[in-house]
């Protein structure tokens, strides 16, 4: 236990370290928002495949699968997964031409200002649930690691401190180069672990036999209407709900140029869909390894299934790995997910307040922005006791219904305007609020019905009212 600790501590340390060393190279409000537009394919990709492999990806999937099967991750990993591949097929070049600071810079353009700072607030409001799993999951992993001495809203304190000091000083950068770092200790760890595991079980083939008897294998709905309404609104929830997210964007405008905007997005879809899978299979080696455990955590936390069995059943240096392995996929998440919105927030709502201001200002602000949102986001982690897996996938209702249909109607469709954006706002978020206060379980998922009437909105409302607001899908670079 001490040498795990130990390890924690070092790793943490160094981390943030490397982390505090990326600031240097910020010197405006472009540095810290999307890097300078300068990185490569190898970091681009390792950004978009270790800001999705979070702590949902370590802990919350594997948790869901165990009692659900694959039918209850439809929405994570394999949503997600597709955002990020249509994403690159539909959006990255066209996004990156147009040399944006921010996704809500797109709906300025596009729609207009009211347009602009209304999805800009949905944006804010739905990494709320985001960010608050990452911080959630640091409380857990130092409760674990450190045997209970540390409880659980302590450790998310230290947990969201630490991320904070290199994110609010390096932006982007820190997150590039640290994501850079953090995805081989992820790959590296999870595939060790995996192999460990593999044999105490008798190889990988006898856990997937199992589980294919035991009917977690089954993806698709029973052929019931509820089931498969349900089904789809998992998927798309993620799927089309996560395309108009600033940390999507910035990853896409981080990149030197756009092929690599566009392939890295693809790219980095795949492999965390190929390694979403692994920790699946961990946890569900841990039914067989030790059943009374893993039936004892299914009643009380499914999430502290994966971390226990490592801690019990495991080498220290397994232990060391698998840590090391989770810590960098929560804080490659974290750090960036508490960005993406605070840039965001500063942008196109705070500075259109503040006409004039100069870039150095600029740049203050944001880091305000990023310390005040962190600690919203630590207080509201602190309180709700939601899952972690849940807390991910309810945070892309809001875009899903809000943000999903302007974004796409106003690349691929000349007759999208801001009357009509505005229409499909309205109308999506008032009746998927409507339908969760209402009938939240009911036959047709209150998000799936937002999303249909915000398709509905932008219709009516774009065919009715003469455009106001020219098209620009098809322009060449839009200087911010």
């Amino acid at each position: 236990m001490d040498t795990l600790i130990w390890f924690v501590i070092l790793y943490w340390v160094i981390s943030v370290g490397i982390g505090m060393y990326a600031a240097r190279y910020v010197r405006n409000s472009k540095d810290f928002a999307v890097a300078g537009r300068s990185l490569p394919m190898s970091v681009v990709t390792a950004m978009v495949f270790a800001t999705w492999f979070g702590s949902e990806a370590v802990l919350g999937i594997p948790a869901t699968f165990v009692e659900e099967g694959l039918r209850g991750v439809i929405a994570d990993p394999f949503g997600s997964a597709c955002c990020l591949v249509l994403v690159g097929i539909l959006f990255a070049r066209r996004l990156y031409r147009m040399n944006l600071m921010t996704i809500s810079d797109y709906y300025r353009n596009r729609f207009g200002r009211v347009v602009e700072v209304l999805v800009t607030l949905c944006i804010v409001v739905s990494y709320l649930g985001w960010v608050a799993a990452q911080i959630k999951a640091l409380g857990l992993v130092f409760n674990v690691v450190s045997g209970g001495y540390i409880s659980m809203n302590i450790g998310m304190i230290l947990g969201a401190a630490s991320v904070l000091i290199y994110t609010l000083m390096g932006g982007m950068w820190s997150v590039a180069i640290t994501d850079f770092l953090q995805m081989i200790i992820i790959v590296v760890g999870i595939v060790y672990i995996c192999w460990e595991v593999s044999g105490m079980v008798g190889g990988a083939h006898v856990v997937i036999q199992h589980a294919a008897e035991a009917g977690k294998l089954n993806i698709f709905p029973k052929a019931e209407l509820r089931d498969i309404l349900w089904f789809f609104a998992a998927w798309f929830t993620l799927m089309f709900g996560s395309m108009p997210q600033q940390d999507v964007f910035q990853r896409i405008a981080s990149s030197r140029n756009e092929k690599i905007a566009r392939n890295a997005s693809i790219v980095g879809g795949c492999l965390y869909v190929l390694f979403a899978m692994l920790p699946m299979f961990l946890c569900y080696s841990a039914t067989l390894i030790d059943p009374a455990m893993t039936a004892d955590l299914m009643e009380k936390d499914s999430q502290l299934i994966l971390p226990t069995m490592i801690m019990t059943h495991m080498p220290v240096f397994a232990q060391i790995m698998f840590f090391g392995a989770l810590l960098s996929a929560i804080k490659s998440c974290a750090s960036a997910t508490l960005l993406a919105p605070s840039v965001t927030f500063s942008e196109n709502v705070l500075k259109g307040f503040m006409p004039g201001m100069s870039d150095k200002q600029s740049l203050f602000m944001m880091r305000m922005v990023v310390l005040v949102f962190a600690a919203i986001v630590t207080g509201f982690a602190m309180s709700t006791d939601s899952s972690i897996f849940q807390m991910v996938e309810n945070a892309y209702k809001v875009t899903l219904v809000a943000a999903f249909v302007p974004l796409i109607f106003g690349f691929y469709w000349k007759r999208a305007n801001s009357r009509g954006a505005l229409v499909s706002m309205i109308l999506g978020l008032a009746t998927w609020i409507a339908m969760e206060l209402i009938d939240p379980e009911g036959l047709i998922p209150p998000q799936l019905l937002g999303l249909a009437m915000s398709l509905a909105g932008m219709i009516a409302g774009s065919l009715l009212y003469k455009p106001v607001a020219e098209d620009i899908s098809d322009s060449g670079p839009v200087s911010v």
